[in-house]
């Protein structure tokens, strides 16, 4: 995922990950120090703050806005199951004009109720709606599994 990150913006001076907080911001932390090894751009990192059960409420970014304007955006959560949280935290950051935007998910599951893909995505299962997928980064113990 970081080499197609790269990739995808190889001619930029900077790039900004944002992570939805807290999985989504522990994946964009280790796409962060992944992408600063192999790319000359720096790599700004923010910390997007919401409700994923209802996102549709505040969502906060510890990145101003305004100073995002013209950048090259890349969206980052752990699993994208039904789609909310990453078309409610697309259209926070829409509020500005980015220069590109970009999404990225460890696990996509395929169940999606809005028009969102995952740009770069490290899986994609196709498990029932019943199930969910659980990422867990603790340090040196990296999994995700079905529950």
């Amino acid at each position: 995922m970081a080499y197609q990150i790269y990739e995808a913006n190889v001619n930029e001076s900077e790039v900004v990950i944002a992570g939805i907080a807290d999985n989504g911001y522990n994946l964009a932390e280790l796409l962060k120090n992944e992408v600063e090894g192999i790319a000359p751009f720096k790599v700004k990192l923010c910390r997007v703050q919401m409700n994923k059960k209802s996102p549709i409420g505040q969502i906060d970014c510890d990145c101003a806005l305004e100073q995002l304007q013209g950048q090259s955006l890349v969206l980052v959560d752990d699993v994208l199951h039904s789609g909310t949280a990453l078309i409610y935290g697309v259209a926070y950051f829409l509020q500005v004009p980015l220069k590109q935007f970009k999404t990225a998910v460890l696990v996509d599951r395929n169940h999606k109720k809005y028009p969102v893909k995952a740009d770069f995505k490290g899986i994609s299962l196709s498990t029932s709606l019943n199930e969910n997928v659980v990422v867990d980064f603790s340090p040196g113990r990296y999994s995700a599994r079905l529950a």
